[in-house]
């Protein structure tokens, strides 16, 4: 019996943002929701602004599979993950494994077709897509919470844009620039 479908369900109840005080509550699987569609958005300026050739549905389906090793490992807050080479490192290791025991939970002739979401080259412009999508919807939880007048994510949201304009991708920069402002309207106010 196959419980990789079954693994996947619980993404609803893993928390992002554990160490931060939350005004909304987000999961992984609403965050990973917010990923793909962001990352399909990118995709698509790329290929119809800047003449590039991504499969926007591909990048889509990283994006909705970008954090699943999480169900397994739960999520590590960000300043935590990265605040020395050796804890990274472990990380990854940790994140590795759970992939594997993700994949090898799927029928066998199912593996191939779900190792490249699951084990992806993060060398990838289409992951390079997906990595930046990531940035973006933390950066859009970042100004939400603080919308909310949560100014605990004051420091988050500076750090984080940060990290996006040193990406240095176009279709970054053109999201950036076109769509987020719409981000921070309510409601009314984008009708």
């Amino acid at each position: 019996m196959s419980h990789f479908f079954a693994y996947l369900s619980r993404m609803r109840h893993i928390k992002r943002w554990g160490l931060m005080k939350n005004v909304s509550v987000e999961d992984i699987e609403q965050h990973s929701f917010q990923v793909a569609m962001i990352a399909h958005g990118l995709a698509v300026i790329g290929n119809k602004r800047f003449n590039k050739n991504y499969d926007a549905n591909k990048i889509c389906t990283l994006g909705m599979f970008h954090e699943v090793s999480e169900v397994i490992t739960g999520d590590l807050a960000t300043p935590i993950k990265y605040f020395n080479p050796e804890i990274n490192t472990a990380y990854k290791k940790i994140e590795a494994v759970a992939t594997k025991k993700l994949l090898y939970m799927l029928p066998e002739d199912m593996q191939d077709v779900y190792e490249p979401l699951l084990d992806r080259d993060e060398k990838s412009e289409e992951w390079k897509l997906v990595k930046a999508a990531d940035k973006i919807s933390a950066y859009i939880k970042c100004m939400e919470e603080i919308k909310a007048g949560n100014k605990e994510f004051v420091k988050a949201t500076d750090t984080i844009k940060k990290a996006i304009d040193d990406m240095n991708i176009e279709e970054v920069k053109c999201f950036m620039e076109e769509f987020m402002p719409s981000f921070s309207l309510t409601l009314d106010e984008l009708d």
